[in-house]
């Protein structure tokens, strides 16, 4: 049984509010599995009704004169009566049937039960579905485990993690046996990645070819979703979604839409795009034409890199046997598109939104992070010439964009010269987005 960070959000949403609970994100990041496991671990009576796999649920609320005739129906349905405070009612699946969002304020209202709901969003108008309820749901995005969780799963102590976070914070040296493990470790993530069932595959049994059929049967999984909400072919969903590896691949990575078909127009397929972020299968990362605040006004949209929403599934599909050669540290390989699928999969989960730096004169740097109106630069070295980084030197010197520091992952050790901080790849588990926390308080002068 995997613990994730979710597990302590969703115990404190219940203990802080009466409010229905909503958990979206990809299909298979363990949403379901989540919600059990809190009402398992509350002690409470789980009712639950999934939309998808159980079809004939969407006949319950159909017709019900108020919310005590919908409850009444739920408790036939789960042949068993309610009990006040000791049960917790679970719609799953709800972008098959969001006609149940329009009761969430009646039952929240009811007040004798607590509710929880959980979408992939899969072609769901989302702004309907997330503004029916104002202020009687609370919606937590899930991701795939991230490198914390996974290496937690895996048996890294307490201990461990605030030591190497001690190093980060202090810019120092993480202990040499600690850092090699790590790296490690970070390889293992690099392959198995953070779904669910492949990361408890592994726990269970550390059979990476049993790994990959688990990768391979999310593939197939999201490769139907898409047949189902495509089914005439009218968007380049699939197509999109089946040249993500090889564009990672390419020297630029950008994902290039003649690729697709060489007549085609973003203008007119930017849909097919939207879906899969909106589904959370891909993660756009859109160049900016220069790295200046606020950043969302320097996008570039139609140029972007899209990567995978999970590491392990990007590696699954490359092929010759690329698993066993990154667990060796084959220098052969290039490892570069796979390195910053994994930094971008944890920057998108830790709240940053994604965007990259590319100009013919300056070059190109990885990510731009923006924080508290500064602009960090990140760049993902995954060879060992880690600190020859011309376009982050080029940014840097340009005093037009006031940029004072940045951030180099690789795979050797903590340093720092010159303001760049060359930090472990691991350490992306610390780079978190921190919403302003000061109030934004303004009085004007009267005349």
């Amino acid at each position: 049984m995997l613990n994730r960070h979710i597990d302590s959000v969703i115990e404190r949403h219940y203990a802080t509010t009466k409010k229905a609970l909503l958990l979206s994100g990809a299909r298979q990041v363990g949403k379901t599995f989540a919600i059990r496991r809190y009402a398992k671990q509350a002690g409470l009576d789980l009712v639950e009704m999934n939309f998808l796999l159980q079809p004939e649920t969407k006949r319950i609320p159909e017709g019900a004169a108020n919310v005590q005739e919908l409850l009444l129906r739920i408790s036939a349905y789960a042949n068993r009566p309610l009990e006040p405070g000791k049960t917790l009612i679970f719609f799953d699946e709800v972008e098959e049937y969001a006609d149940i969002l329009t009761w969430v304020k009646a039952l929240v209202d009811e007040g004798r039960f607590k509710y929880a709901l959980s979408g992939s969003l899969l072609g769901l108008e989302l702004n309907d579905v997330r503004s029916e309820p104002v202020g009687y749901m609370s919606e937590f995005q899930m991701f795939p485990l991230d490198f914390e969780e996974f290496i937690r799963n895996l048996g890294v102590s307490e201990d461990v993690l605030k030591s190497v976070h001690e190093s980060w914070e202090q810019h120092k040296l993480v202990d040499n046996y600690i850092h090699e493990k790590l790296i490690r470790l970070f390889n293992l993530y690099l392959i198995v990645g953070g779904m669910p069932a492949a990361v408890q595959t592994y726990v269970d049994t550390n059979d990476l070819q049993r790994v990959l059929l688990e990768q391979q049967s999310i593939l197939t999984l999201y490769r139907r979703d898409i047949a189902r909400y495509d089914p005439d072919d009218k968007l380049y969903i699939n197509d999109i979604f089946e040249l993500i590896p090889s564009e990672l691949n390419a020297k630029n990575k950008r994902f290039i839409l003649k690729d697709l078909n060489e007549h085609i127009k973003f203008s007119r397929h930017e849909n097919s795009f939207v879906w899969l972020r909106d589904a959370d299968m891909a993660l756009p990362t859109y160049n900016v034409e220069e790295p200046r605040v606020p950043l969302k006004l320097n996008e570039l949209r139609n140029l972007f890199k899209l990567f995978q929403n999970d590491v392990g599934l990007l590696a699954s599909q490359y092929v010759g046997g690329i698993q066993l050669k990154i667990l060796q540290g084959d220098v052969n390989i290039n490892n570069g598109a796979i390195y910053e699928n994994a930094v971008a999969q944890e920057l998108h989960a830790h709240g940053w939104k994604l965007r990259y730096f590319n100009s013919k004169k300056q070059g190109e740097v990885d990510f731009l992070l923006e924080q508290d109106d500064v602009i960090i630069p990140l760049e993902v070295k995954s060879g060992k010439d880690y600190q020859r980084h011309a376009a982050l030197s080029n940014i840097m010197k340009n005093k037009e964009y006031g940029i004072h520091r940045a951030i180099v992952l690789s795979n050797d050790n903590l340093s720092e010269s010159e303001n760049v901080v060359y930090a472990p790849i691991y350490m992306t588990m610390f780079l978190h987005h921190r919403e302003p926390q000061e109030p934004m308080v303004y009085k004007p002068e009267l005349p």
